[in-house]
This record gives structure tokens, C-alpha cells and sequence, in this order.
């Protein structure tokens, strides 16, 4: 018997990522172009057989479906999904009764109690030890903006927390016109700004993000849309994809693992055909296909308390499995490691796993990611015009900091600086979180870094 096996380990039950091997019999494979779903026991699969052609899809009895048919919000199943999840209600309550801020200290000292444990030295002091070169800011390449908070979905990894109901926190146009003006005066002070970094929540439902797209792409630098894949089936964005491939915006999608079950669990129930119809839209734009100019990545992250595998083994596996039972073709997998930051941090603490998941961090550790983390040439920016290091820093709420009065400190904005280029030797703020990039082949918004 032919079989194909799958080195996607994604679940969250912890298991070693090598350990799991989905096998399918040559007689189940799928014809390209047809949505399937994961291998069923016994090597059967369970075809829900809809092509994507245009503004219509066909099913399985041949019966047309129009693109306004398909296009439902996912939004409605998220909140009620939320609701009847009693961990995320307990958490909330939490939340509502302690504060975030409260909550951030004390996720922190969780961390720091499981470093202590271990004998475990400051991640400052691991680094020095380690020969990687002292933490400061290099000139900025990467500016990365947040612009929301608010996402049809609402992930069980989501390291800034999203859902349908962050609909507070939103960029405005102010926020967006003043980093447009930080973009151009790049240029003015010799920067090599490359990359306009977009993300949420998903962004593409912030009132202002077309707007930011347009205004960015005559700047002559790359723009990234850090995209969800089921946002592109939302009521309102059908003309989403063409806008995306007009602009040429380089699409980075997450899909934790090309199994329905895995992206589910992780990501909510549907999540993954959706995903799947929106790859298929994406494709259908030219968006991963040789010669295009359109690049369509994907995104990897462990589904439990385990380091990303290697990136391109995993890139291979990952081609092969979505062109073989779906006809789907990318560019590049960004493979990440789990921060052990927000709902991955609860996720640990509730399974008692937070140790240990630090402990395979500090084991991991390794001095050449420590060289190339993303935080020495990334800004990144809250929707609210707050200063970063990085993506990470942000949702625990770490500015880069400038005097106050009396002597005190107190967050940067970006109407407090004229340039990045202000920012250029700045030292780098990091805490134990900050582990998590440099394990194994280190991790970053932009993948695997050693």
C-alpha cells in the first residue's frame, strides 16, 4: 500500500512532533483542485468535493454555489464557540475582576518562578554568557503595525488575544497617517526601511487598512498582510484577494498544520475549510504561483508545548500535502515557536506544563538565533501609536521607554520621534519571554532565524 505520511505533528496533546504519521492509501488521493479533509480512520477520506471556479463553487452533487451563498461570517460560531468554552470564561472573569495589567505581572511571575526553579539565568545573562553580541537596536528594516485587536476568530495560541470582541482597540487614521510619515521620513535619513509589517487581529477588517495598503505602495516597500485565510470569506471582503494582488502585498498566512482536526482544535470548528477555500481564492489570483510576482507564505506554530521542527523539512511537507490533496501551491512556510506569553501561557499553567515548556526553551537555547532576532531591526507599533521592540514586547504591554518627569520613564510614542532612525542603538528590552526566540532554530515574525 502507497502511503503518504505527514510530518506535521500540530495537536495539542504535547506529543514529540515526530511521532505522528498520517497514512492515506493511493486509492484515496484527491485530484488536484478539489477541497478534501483529513485522512479518516481505516485510510477513508471524507470528500466535501467543492471547486473553486470563480464566484462559484460546485458540490459534490453539482449543485452551484454562488460566492454570496458561501460567504457567511464566521464571526456568529467564534463568539458562541467562546461562550461554551468554560476555560476562556473562568479566564475572563479573571480578567475582569484583576485587570490586564495585574494578570501580565502575574503571568510573568510564573515564568520567572519557573526559571528560578531550574537555576535559570536572566535571558540578558544567558546571552552575554553565550558570546551573542550585546542587545541593541540595529537601523530599522521591519516596521511592524498592529492596527487592531479585533478578529473574526479567536485562536487558542493568539499570543495578543484576539476575537470578535477587541472591537475597542482599533488604529486610527491619525495612528496610520503618523506612521506613513515615519515610512517617508525613512528614506530622508538613510534608512533601508524595507517592509511594511500589517497585523492584527485581522487587520483587513480595520476600517483604515486599504487605506494604509494604498497609501504605502508607491513607497517602494514590501508590504505584508498578515492574514488569517478566513477573513477573505467574510460578508464585505469579496473584493479582498483582487485588492491585495493590485497592490502586489506579499500574504502571510496562518495554517498551523495541513490536518482539519489540528487547525480546528487550535483555531475554531470550520476554521480549516474556510482556510482552505481562502488559500484556493488566493491561488486562483495568481498568489504562490510561479511567475506571478505574488507571494503567498504560510505560517506554522506548534500545537502544543514542543519547538517548531525544522523549517524547510517541514516547508517540503507541507508543499507536497496541499498540492497532492488540495492543489494548493505557496511560496515559502515561516516556521515559529509558541511564546509562552497570553493564552499559550494560560494553556501551559492550566496543563502544568509551564516548567517544563521553559526548561525546553533554556535547553534549546542557541547563540546564533541569538544574532539574528527580530527585535534589532523590527519597530513595532500598538494600534494606539505605542513603541516596541517587537510584537511580543507589545502585548506585555514593554515599551521602549524616553524620560518623564521627576525622573521616572514612560512609553514612547510615535509622535514622540521625527525618524526610526532615533531609535538606532537603543538597548533592546527583554525578559524571560524572550527565550522563545532563540530555542532550537530561533523564531520570529519572519520564521526560523538560524
Amino acid at each position: 500500500m502507497a502511503e503518504v505520511q505527514s510530518l506535521c505533528r500540530c495537536t495539542v496533546s504535547g506529543w514529540p512532533w515526530k511521532a505522528a504519521l498520517l497514512t492515506r492509501p493511493q486509492s484515496a488521493r484527491v485530484p488536484t483542485r478539489r477541497l478534501g479533509r483529513a485522512p479518516l480512520p481505516h485510510g477513508q477520506l471524507l470528500m466535501t468535493a467543492i471547486y473553486a471556479t470563480g464566484g462559484v463553487r460546485t458540490s459534490a452533487a453539482g449543485e452551484s454555489i454562488t460566492a454570496e451563498e458561501s460567504r457567511t461570517s464566521l464571526v456568529p460560531e467564534t463568539l458562541r464557540d467562546m461562550e461554551q468554552d468554560m476555560e476562556l470564561q473562568r479566564h475572563l472573569e479573571t480578567l475582569a475582576a484583576a485587570g490586564q495589567q495585574a494578570l501580565t505581572r502575574e503571568e510573568r511571575l510564573k515564568r520567572q518562578r519557573s526559571l528560578d526553579a531550574l537555576g535559570a539565568p536572566s535571558f540578558y545573562a544567558t546571552c552575554q554568557s553565550r558570546g551573542v553580541t550585546a542587545l541593541k537596536r540595529s537601523p530599522a528594516r521591519i516596521l511592524q503595525l498592529n492596527i487592531g485587536l479585533y478578529c473574526n476568530q479567536a485562536c487558542s495560541h493568539c499570543h495578543v488575544e484576539s476575537s470578535p470582541r477587541r472591537t475597542a482597540e482599533q488604529a486610527s487614521k491619525e495612528t496610520v497617517d503618523r506612521c506613513l510619515v515615519l515610512l517617508r521620513n525613512a528614506k530622508n535619513h538613510g534608512l533601508a526601511i524595507t517592509t511594511l509589517d500589517i497585523t492584527g487581529g485581522a487587520p483587513e477588517l480595520n476600517e483604515n487598512f486599504r487605506y494604509l495598503v494604498e497609501q504605502a505602495a508607491p513607497l517602494g516597500v514590501e508590504i505584508i498582510d498578515r492574514c488569517n485565510l478566513t477573513v477573505l470569506l467574510e460578508p464585505g471582503q469579496e473584493d479582498l484577494v483582487d485588492f491585495l494582488a493590485r497592490h502586489k502585498v506579499r500574504v502571510v498566512a496562518s495554517l498551523p498544520c495541513y490536518s482539519e482536526s489540528n487547525v480546528d482544535k487550535q483555531r475554531g470548528h470550520g476554521v480549516f475549510d474556510r482556510s482552505i477555500a481562502g488559500l484556493k481564492l488566493l491561488n486562483a489570483a495568481g498568489y504562490g504561483v510561479d511567475g506571478s510576482g505574488l507571494v503567498l507564505d504560510l505560517v506554522y506554530n506548534p500545537g502544543g508545548a514542543f519547538l517548531a521542527p525544522g523549517q524547510a523539512k517541514l516547508e517540503a511537507a507541507y508543499k507536497s500535502e496541499l498540492e497532492f490533496a488540495y492543489g494548493i501551491v505557496f511560496n515559502r512556510l515561516l516556521a515559529l515557536n509558541n511564546m509562552p506569553i497570553k493564552r499559550f501561557a494560560d494553556w501551559l499553567v492550566r496543563r502544568g506544563q509551564l516548567q517544563s515548556y521553559m526548561g525546553l526553551l533554556l535547553d534549546n537555547f542557541n547563540p546564533e538565533a541569538g544574532e539574528s532576532l527580530m527585535c534589532r531591526d523590527t519597530v513595532s507599533v500598538r494600534w494606539d501609536g505605542a513603541v516596541f521592540d517587537c510584537d511580543f514586547n507589545q502585548q506585555l504591554d514593554m515599551a521602549i521607554t524616553q524620560p518623564g518627569e521627576g525622573g521616572s520613564s514612560r512609553p514612547l510614542s510615535i509622535w514622540d520621534i521625527e525618524s526610526l532612525e532615533q531609535l538606532t542603538g537603543r538597548p533592546i528590552r527583554c525578559d524571560n519571554h524572550c527565550y522563545g526566540c532563540t530555542a532550537g532554530s530561533g523564531s520570529s515574525c519572519q520564521g526560523s532565524v538560524a
